[in-house]
């Protein structure tokens, strides 16, 4: 069984599921609503070609308590009707979390897609659901060799298995419709290639902080003023945030789909942004990054100089958007696999099955 709630586990969900089908495995779908809507769930589903949901949940928003705990009953009815093996869950989210607990305390073993990350930042909600998802889970299967050593420096080494990035895998079976795409999405925006900014913000860290929402917003408004037009898809949790903003030179919208997303990224002059997915893709396709956070759990990308930690300083933001290039180094080979990591994922949990059940 196969839990996901929001936008990049649907990503990384897709490579995974196409996998464990090849595998002949039999996967049951979960989707517990923890995003709702309609640019950021179904559409996203249609758009990607994964399957339709066994179970929706519907679960919506609301405090984490709250949300946790109404996943953690409708989750717990699903597994103990469905009877699965193994639940699968992906990276840091509520809908991870409350995937893990009912799993574990109704005896099934949890295997966790993205494991060993860490930002060491124990204010920020998903690094606690990252923390406790790895230390329940039977199978962590960690994205590079630092979350390795983060999970063996916490004492977790029996099923730890290093497979790469499964975001890699669909930025490698997507590339061509992508590319089908960025023409119609830079004149959707009226941009030229490498000549604008895209920008997205959603994290709690930085929408639930008035000091820190104001400072990134000053930020993106120079940006725009000293580096060219920035284009900001904005997030259903920002968008009551910005009634009355002024922002001149931010080309807001709504929430774009999977292809014109990763078009843009991969025509931006450079990225800003809070989210861990974006981070990785923008180093995928070759575009520098500026992160909106004080830490990321993406370190490998900072040791290569194609992301750059700005936190929510005005001055900083913009001085990084100018002066952010990528090196001529590029990424290490296979430092995030070699766009095949979810064919790993399902020949382990195949091999984790055929185990315990013959």
């Amino acid at each position: 069984m196969t839990v996901v709630g929001a936008r990049p586990q649907f990503v990384k969900a897709l490579p995974v599921s196409r996998a464990l089908a090849a595998a002949g495995l039999h996967e049951i779908l979960v989707h517990t609503g923890q995003h709702y809507d309609l640019t950021m769930s179904d559409v996203f589903f249609k758009t990607l070609g994964l399957a339709a949901p066994a179970h929706h949940l519907g679960i919506g928003s609301a405090s984490q308590g709250a949300q946790v705990g109404r996943m953690l009953e409708r989750l717990e009815q699903v597994i103990q009707q469905e009877q699965p093996r193994t639940v699968l869950v992906y990276g840091d989210t509520n809908s991870t979390l409350a995937a893990t607990l009912a799993a574990v305390k109704l005896g099934v073993p949890v295997a966790h897609v993205e494991a060993g990350l860490r930002s060491f930042n124990r204010r920020m909600p998903e690094e606690i659901n990252r923390v406790v998802t790895d230390h329940l889970a039977t199978l962590c299967f960690a994205p590079t060799e630092a979350a390795v050593q983060n999970l063996a420096a916490e004492g977790i080494t029996a099923g730890v298995h290093r497979v790469g990035d499964v975001m890699y895998d669909s930025i490698r079976i997507f590339r061509e419709q992508v590319g089908e795409q960025a023409g119609a999405a830079l004149a959707r925006f009226d941009v030229a290639s490498r000549g604008f900014a895209l920008a997205t913000v959603h994290r709690a860290e930085n929408t639930d902080d008035p000091r820190r929402w104001q400072g990134i917003l000053e930020g993106l408004r120079r940006v725009a003023a000293t580096v060219g037009p920035v284009v900001w898809p904005v997030h259903p949790r920002a968008r009551a945030l910005l009634d009355g903003a002024s922002l001149p030179g931010v080309r807001l919208s709504e929430p774009l789909d999977y292809f014109e997303a990763q078009a843009l990224v991969s025509h931006a002059r450079v990225v800003l942004t809070d989210s861990g997915g974006l981070q990785k893709e923008a180093a995928f396709h070759g575009t520098p990054c500026v992160t909106l956070r004080d830490e990321t759990e993406w370190v490998e990308l900072l040791e290569c100089r194609v992301n750059h930690l700005a936190g929510s300083d005005p001055a900083t933001i913009v001085r990084l958007a100018q002066t952010a290039r990528w090196p001529t180094a590029g990424l290490p080979a296979g430092l995030y696999g070699n766009g095949h990591s979810a064919e790993l994922v399902a020949s382990r949990l195949r091999a984790d099955l055929d185990g315990r059940h013959g």
